[in-house]
């Protein structure tokens, strides 16, 4: 236990998450810092292209078999997560349509941190996972994204007649979104150009991207907190839904894990993707795309409450349910 709270402590200690808590504290405070909008944009499109690229390069590097099903069902989880987290939101009333829409993204999507310190849990318990983990968490970072835009989308034009016309024409604006294209193109890149492509720009990619992470989140520590003021902010009921999600979620990638046979490192992994909240690319995603839907709802519920869940309940959960049904 005491190696699990030292892990959790570590992890929320973070530059990344130090910055996110910074933020809140200048808004707290009333300072005038403040990032410029142009620059906040940016750095949204740097870290989805990165974030990309990473996730094509990781594909390009792995190997093995069940490759096709295993990626097929990261897709198919990540597509279909936040119908679900839309469903609960709308049923609990807790949310309008197009913020529900916007943190139902969040929680189809994963957040690359969680599953850092998920691995590094595994490795403290010389618990071996499949490499092709690392592609599934890649290919799951953008699906969400579409499901959450689609639904946003429906709920905003739903004085509008349904026609077939009218669905194709909604797919093909939330595919040409910018956030999408940068994400699905970034990802195309990095698995075409491979490892030797990839060191061309690795100087720019990965030695100064979590500086990169640290002003954007930092960006978010104001946003939210600012517009927390001035909204509605946090209920009980949002609090709720943000720890029910991930145990709940967490459920079908266990399943998902037993179709795919996996054993008890990967099964833990996957469970733990299911499980946790993106507040990195999402939200980049969600501030081009979907400016009216409030980050001080979904930045803070991710970050704030879904996310320090993980690290210091959930993961040591989910590998003990994980050694009980793939051991």
């Amino acid at each position: 236990m005491a190696e699990i709270l030292a892990l959790a402590g570590a992890n929320l200690l973070s530059p990344m998450v130090l910055c996110f808590v910074l933020g809140a504290v200048a808004a707290v405070i009333r300072s005038d810092l403040e990032i410029p909008e142009a620059v906040a944009k940016g750095l949204a499109i740097y870290l989805m292209l990165a974030i990309g690229m990473k996730g094509g390069l990781a594909l390009a590097k792995t190997g093995g078999g069940n490759v096709a099903a295993s990626l097929a069902m990261a897709v198919a989880l990540s597509f279909t997560l936040p119908v679900l987290a839309y469903a609960v939101l709308r049923a609990m009333r807790a949310l309008g349509p197009v913020d529900a829409a916007a943190v139902s993204a969040h929680y189809g999507s994963v957040s690359i941190v969680t599953f850092v310190t998920a691995v590094e849990f595994l490795g403290a318990r010389s618990t071996p996972y499949d490499g092709i983990l690392v592609a599934m968490m890649a290919a799951m970072e953008t699906p969400a994204i579409v499901t959450g835009l689609l639904l946003a989308r429906r709920s905003l034009g739903a004085s509008a007649p349904k026609s077939p016309q009218r669905r194709s024409h909604l797919l093909r604006e939330v595919l040409a979104n910018g956030s999408i294209v940068v994400l699905i193109g970034g990802f195309v890149i990095g698995w075409a150009a491979g490892p030797s492509g990839m060191k061309k720009v690795e100087p720019f990619m990965v030695d100064i991207y979590n500086g990169m992470l640290c002003l954007f989140l930092l960006d978010m520590g104001l946003v939210a907190t600012r517009q927390l003021r001035s909204a509605q902010g946090l209920t009980a009921r949002l609090i709720a839904f943000a720890l029910v999600m991930p145990p709940l979620n967490a459920a079908i990638g266990f399943a998902a894990a037993c179709l795919l046979g996996f054993g008890v490192g990967s099964t833990a992994l996957l469970a733990t993707l299911c499980a946790s909240a993106s507040y990195i690319a999402v939200p980049a995603a969600m501030r081009l795309a979907l400016p009216q839907a409030r980050p001080a709802i979904y930045i803070t519920l991710s970050l704030g409450v879904t996310f320090p869940f993980n690290v210091a309940i959930g993961i040591p959960l989910y590998f003990a349910i994980a050694e009980r049904l793939a051991g």
